[in-house]
């Protein structure tokens, strides 16, 4: 049975994007979703040191037609943490994450909505690991970690996925607010998994994506440490099952 989608409410955590996320916003403003489907912009500022606040501000007053809400942290929580708010704060049936760098493509949204529209999937999941699409060439040791970490997460959720780690996951809304979430910084991935890998009768489907990695010149900013904190999220909320 087909599943009527009005608004996609599109969550996007930011520390320290004020030169790059007029960027983002610009691909955002360009997608057209499959069924006329509304676009629910929430920006969380997770207390960045430099102009990210002025820049959102900036981006909101000259594209008024944007539905885009802004919050922001008073102190710095954490990716996991940002996520937490702008989860509580989306109104669309469905909502997605997307990193305020140009790690993804936007214009991809609708090959995650596709298996939702369809009446297939509660979660989709984007693999930077499956599909014919670009990848950019970088970080072997990275990419190992990555699939480790996936290949952890699976033994204990009895999942197939091929890239837990990925930032483009789409959720039912209500499904996942009425999840609690604890992890404040990058243990979210792990931690949700599990915990919808828990949800009776979920399905979750995965589909293949492009991936535009940027280099830590560039501003990426996850390392080695939040690797040992996945695995520790792993087991906890995997293995032990955690609430």
């Amino acid at each position: 049975m087909r599943k009527k989608i009005d608004t996609l409410s599109i969550i996007i955590p930011a520390y320290n994007e004020g030169p790059t996320i007029h960027f983002i916003l610009d691909k955002l403003k360009q997608v057209s979703l499959l069924g006329n489907i509304s676009k629910e912009i929430i920006i969380v500022n997770d207390c960045s040191k430099d102009n990210t606040e002025e820049a959102i501000k900036n981006y909101i007053e000259n594209n008024s037609e944007l539905n885009i809400q802004y919050f922001k942290h008073e102190i710095n929580k954490g990716k996991g943490a940002a996520l937490h708010t702008g989860i509580m704060k989306a109104t669309g049936e469905y909502l997605i994450i997307q990193d305020a760098d140009l790690e993804y493509d936007p214009e991809e949204y609708n090959l995650l909505l596709k298996p939702v529209l369809d009446g297939f999937a509660d979660v989709v999941y984007g693999s930077r690991f499956m599909g014919g699409n670009p990848h950019r060439i970088l970080f072997f040791w990275h990419t190992l970690g990555n699939k480790f970490l996936t290949f952890l997460s699976n033994m204990f959720t009895n999942l197939n996925l091929t890239d837990m780690e990925t930032c483009y996951k789409l959720f039912d809304t209500k499904m996942l607010q009425a999840i609690s979430l604890q992890e404040k910084r990058f243990g979210f991935e792990p931690e949700v998994t599990a915990k919808i890998s828990r949800v009776p009768k979920i399905r979750i489907y995965e589909v293949g994506i492009s991936y535009y990695g940027r280099t830590y010149e560039e501003g990426k900013k996850i390392g080695w440490k939040d690797g040992f904190r996945a695995i520790y999220c792993i087991l906890k909320y995997g293995l032990f099952k955690m609430k």
